[in-house]
């Protein structure tokens, strides 16, 4: 009995670390990302989910920023590289200008084209 109830607690520590370090998302703690989808990842979470859902799920903070998950539907997501690498500038003053290095840009679309699938 008590063997059962460890393997329950470890089976739901286990989930919960995943899901933390997903950011509440189950499918990323199901998956596992590669090395520059991990970083385009942790980038676009530390500097655009504050407005935008950069998860397959949820939705943005702010209503005017698409989900990223959506990115693809409007265009192809390489063809945001240039602008990633040239610095973003929107027409609404809210959202911060962005100049990624080639290393950067690499792992941020690596990241866009993941949410593809």
């Amino acid at each position: 009995m008590i063997r059962t109830e460890r393997r329950g607690l470890l089976a739901g520590a286990t989930l919960l670390v995943g899901l933390v370090l997903g950011g509440g998302d189950p499918v990323y703690a199901q998956s596992t990302l590669s090395p520059a989808e991990q970083r385009g990842m942790t980038f676009v979470r530390a500097n655009c989910s504050r407005c935008h859902a950069v998860n397959k799920f949820g939705e943005s903070p702010l209503k005017v920023a698409p989900p990223f998950r959506t990115l693809h539907l409007r265009y192809p997501v390489e063809n945001l590289a240039e602008a990633l690498a040239e610095g973003i500038v929107t027409g609404h003053p809210s959202m911060p200008e962005f100049q990624l290095d080639p290393g950067q840009v690499a792992d941020v679309i690596a990241y866009l084209k993941q949410l593809e699938r």
